[in-house]
């Protein structure tokens, strides 16, 4: 295991250089001046001149990107044109907000898929499975964005029970920042009204990010122990007189569980990622909703430094599904041969 994961944070490093090589390419073919938009319209020719020296637009494009390089391994995504901090604690700012949401919406995702997953398999053929199997598609086929319109015009501008959005209302102060995540720093402060008034800001935004997740995690699972429920070892664990529950969760599901893990993790990353619209939609203050705003205004740097750290969790969440394959199934082997 450990020699696994050696090899693996080795290949971290090339897949990250490969990143910073794809981030950087696709981030200046973006046909602006971000030192002109800077400056705002009829600036003067010397101030546009003045701000491409100062973060070093005016420099050949190999050595901005070797520049870049160099920021990376120090710690440092650079300046942002958009708010003249350093990028690093722009992020350091929002990605609280942003991780908050992404595990909300992937632990209701993973909690509700695999319940009616392992429900639509018990109840194979029946009415039951049938309306599970139809609205799983049915919620696989909604594009988040659209939902989370949807939802903020029944559940805010009809039925006025949930918030438009933003993390808590203008009344309510933010808690004491400890993690930086208000569900957290609520309950540490003993401030369970601004949780209260927290949790019902998150749920709109919760279940337009992770009802696709659940839906996707309730058809694996549903596949996946389906073709457990035929094996061998799980008629002998029922004809020895074992609970159904006790034979489901110890024997079917957790022989089940590979492709759930997988699933799982590739949800959370894209919730990580795919929170963008969401968060815009939502008023969040995260880091979908500064890469926003870093897009409108072509900051580069802010741009590149918002891909590199989704990019960097991402594989860092391949990494950890890969470990958790072994507590999974202890049969699977780490070994040295690529055929493995």
């Amino acid at each position: 295991m450990l020699s696994f994961v050696a090899r693996r944070l080795v290949w971290m490093v090339f897949v990250m250089l490969g990143m910073t090589l794809i981030v950087f390419v696709v981030t200046h073919f973006i046909p602006a001046d971000p030192a002109q938009l800077a400056a705002g319209p009829g600036a003067d020719a010397s101030i546009v001149r003045a701000i491409r020296e100062r973060y070093g637009l005016d420099r050949p494009l190999p050595e901005q990107y070797l520049m870049f390089v160099k920021g990376l391994l120090r710690g440092d995504f650079g300046r942002s044109i958009l708010t003249g901090r350093p990028v690093i604690n722009d992020i350091k700012e929002r990605f609280p907000a942003t991780l908050e949401l992404a595990l909300l919406s992937t632990f209701v995702s993973l909690v509700l898929g695999v319940f009616l997953g392992v429900l639509s398999a018990l109840l194979k053929g029946r009415i039951g499975d049938h309306i599970i199997r139809v609205f799983s598609i049915l919620w696989v086929s909604m594009p988040a964005f659209w939902l989370a319109l949807m939802l903020q015009i029944v559940f805010y501008g009809n039925l006025d029970w949930l918030p438009f959005g933003g993390r808590t209302g203008m009344e309510m102060p933010s808690p004491p920042r400890v993690t930086g995540m208000y569900t957290v720093d609520s309950v540490l402060a003993m401030r369970f009204d601004i949780l209260s008034d927290v949790l019902l800001h998150l749920v709109l935004p919760v279940v337009a990010l992770g009802l696709r997740g659940m839906a996707e995690l309730a058809r694996m699972t549903r596949s996946s122990m389906l073709e457990v429920l035929q094996e061998d070892y799980i008629r002998t664990a029922q004809s020895k007189g074992l609970a159904q529950a006790r034979v489901l969760a110890f024997h079917a599901l957790k022989n089940a569980s590979l492709p759930i893990i997988t699933l799982f993790g590739i949800q959370f990353g894209w919730n990580l990622g795919g929170a963008v619209l969401i968060e815009a939609i939502f008023q969040w203050p995260g880091m979908g909703r500064y890469a926003v705003h870093s897009i409108q205004t072509v900051d580069f740097q802010a741009v590149m430094g918002v891909a590199m750290v989704i990019s960097g969790l991402y594989v860092l969440v391949n990494l950890l599904v890969d470990i958790l394959y072994k507590f999974a199934d202890p049969r699977i082997r780490y070994q040295r041969s690529a055929s493995t």
